[in-house]
């Protein structure tokens, strides 16, 4: 079995370089990385990385903490960071733990104690002050949520505005009454999204009538009855702004039961088939892969550089896919999918967390 030492020997460098062109290091020239490399390959070496973490104390490994590993927004997520942990040599370990912030700070210390050299987590819980002990041995980086309680490194997408620009684009389409049904307000993306409503009502001169706002763990997992009541009052919603992905894959199925295909629909988070329902749904895209590799790649610099100076919290922006799903085109059936129900589709996606029709226009 081939050594560091003998990938040293044939790359012509020394065992240092070799282990810093294992580790990563950004300072070893793109010549150096491509010989020590190429030997690599050659002599078929792999990393000891126990010997390694028995040495260093710690292990060349990264953790992510999510909700839910299953939802398609953090799948996408956790396979962007897996790659980039795995070109750099790194082991990736992930755990969730729902919805629930009293879980929270038992399974991301979990993770701290197997000695990770960094986190990336999305915190569920008000408080994350724990993490002030834990945060000398582990390079810390939050997405989707910011950190409450603790100076860290946050990236975050425009919900505001990415809200703003959908419920806009249902006015500008001839809704006046459009409902708003997502997570409660206290959870910061909601909160954030709730805010956009509002906002383009007021640009726009309209009122907030708060019997149009319907928020609740209920009313995101289950829009069904939500729907119903709200659909059969006298001054009922002609639209709904959908405020997360996993909300917009109960919404449609449930409109088609009640055969309303004259309810305009924006939903906040692509999703899996989106573009193939009848009509075809617009979206505000979130791209989480990107929101991936920007957390991955200032979490390395965070290991590299311990107490680099930089940007503490990261606002990137989301993008409006228009589709046709705001009362604009009409129905027409998608290509391969023939009468194929929001049922069936939604059902067949749900095990899937690929998402596809990312780039469409109506």
């Amino acid at each position: 079995m081939s050594t560091l030492r003998d990938v040293a020997a044939r790359a012509a460098v020394s065992v240092t370089t070799v282990a810093r062109v294992i580790r990563g290091d950004k300072y070893v020239t793109p010549a150096v990385q491509q010989r020590v490399r190429a030997a690599i390959d050659e002599l078929g070496y792999v990393p000891n990385l126990v010997a390694r973490s028995l040495r260093t104390g710690r292990e060349d490994a990264i953790g992510m903490a999510v909700p839910e590993i299953t939802d398609s927004f953090y799948a996408e997520i956790i396979q962007t960071v897996e790659r980039s942990a795995r070109a750099r040599g790194m082991a990736l370990i992930v755990t969730s733990f729902g919805d629930d912030p009293a879980s929270e700070q038992s399974a991301v210390e979990a993770l701290l104690s197997r000695q990770i050299v960094g986190l990336i987590s999305v915190p569920v819980a008000d408080d994350q002050s724990y993490l002030r002990h834990w945060q000398d041995r582990a390079a810390m980086m939050f997405i989707d949520r910011e950190p409450m309680g603790i100076t860290a490194d946050s990236v975050v997408e425009d919900d505001v505005g990415g809200a703003r620009a959908a419920v806009c684009h249902l006015i500008a389409h001839g809704h006046r009454r459009i409902a708003f049904l997502g997570d409660p307000a206290t959870v910061s993306t909601a909160g954030r999204r709730l805010e956009g409503y509002v906002a383009a009502l007021r640009d726009h001169g309209r009122p907030v009538d708060d019997a149009l706002i319907r928020v609740g763990r209920d009313v995101s997992g289950d829009p069904a009855a939500t729907l119903r009541v709200l659909l059969n009052t006298d001054d009922a919603p002609t639209a709904v702004f959908s405020a997360n992905s996993r909300c917009s894959v109960g919404i449609v199925p449930a409109l088609q039961r009640m055969g309303r295909t004259d309810i305009g629909l924006v939903s906040y988070g692509d999703f899996p088939m989106a573009q193939a329902l009848v009509p075809a749904v617009t979206v505000v895209d979130q791209d989480p892969a990107g929101l991936g590799r920007f957390a991955v790649e200032r979490l390395y610099r965070r290991i590299d550089t311990p107490g680099l100076r930089l940007r503490r919290r990261t606002v990137l922006p989301v993008e409006l896919l228009v589709r046709e799903s705001c009362g604009t085109a009409a129905p027409v059936p998608a290509a391969g999918h023939p009468g194929t129900s929001a049922d069936d589709l939604l059902s067949s996606a749900s095990v899937s967390a690929r998402r596809t029709g990312r780039r469409s226009s109506a």
